[in-house]
């Protein structure tokens, strides 16, 4: 059986990411593919109550490194848990959120030393990798306004400053610009048919399937 394929959605607070990662899932499902949804953090049991710790309360209840080592030991859980066996099994994995994430929230955002990030990575990730990582990009203005309409309670780092929210931005396109072969810059800031027929086009021509 030939080994499923990893999908990972990112970029900053009210890109768009949940509405396109259901419309792909849909696409590839009509397909005949095998899909699963999850995110990050979370995706587990441990990792799903790791997630309430990390997206809800005061915005400065954590240090940088603790939000990295809690998102790291959420990950362990997900990949152990979910991930790597949908994967064995031939299922794509369609992730909300991966390591690009805590590298841009903590390493970028709140100025941690990248280097430990990449620490964590390697003790914690090893040698998975995404087949395609999706960056969905707009201004921070326009994301923050759309993540407010949602009226979600996880909302922590919504409330973090805009500064953060540029250094966030940087973060995830500095990724995008450094790793070409595996992320695809998306423009999030079209309707929800024009961002999704950008991200089938991203998907059929790297991972060869006819959306």
């Amino acid at each position: 059986m030939a080994r499923g394929r990893f999908i990972t959605l990112e970029g900053g607070e009210g890109a768009g990411k949940s509405t396109q990662i259901a419309l792909l899932k849909t696409a590839l499902e009509a397909k005949g593919i095998a899909v699963i949804v999850t995110r990050e953090p979370g995706g587990s049991q441990g990792g799903e109550e790791i997630r309430s710790l990390l997206v809800n309360g005061e915005t400065h209840r954590w240090e940088p490194l603790t939000e990295a080592l809690l998102n790291y030991a959420a990950r362990y859980e997900h990949l152990q848990k979910l991930i790597l066996p949908a994967l064995e099994n031939g299922t794509w994995v369609l992730c909300d959120r991966f390591a690009d994430s805590t590298m841009a929230y903590q390493g970028y955002g709140h100025g941690m030393d990248r280097e430990i990030i990449r620490r964590l990575h390697r003790l914690v990730v090893d040698t998975v990798t995404p087949d395609l990582t999706l960056i969905f990009d707009m201004p921070v203005e326009q994301g923050l306004k759309r993540a407010g309409l949602r009226g979600a309670g996880e909302d922590r780092y919504e409330r973090m400053g805009r500064e953060f929210h540029e250094r966030l931005r940087q973060g995830f396109l500095d990724i995008a610009q450094k790793e070409p072969e595996r992320c695809a810059l998306i423009d999030a800031t079209g309707d929800i048919g024009a961002v999704a027929m950008a991200v089938a086009a991203e998907v059929s021509h790297r991972l060869k399937v006819d959306l």
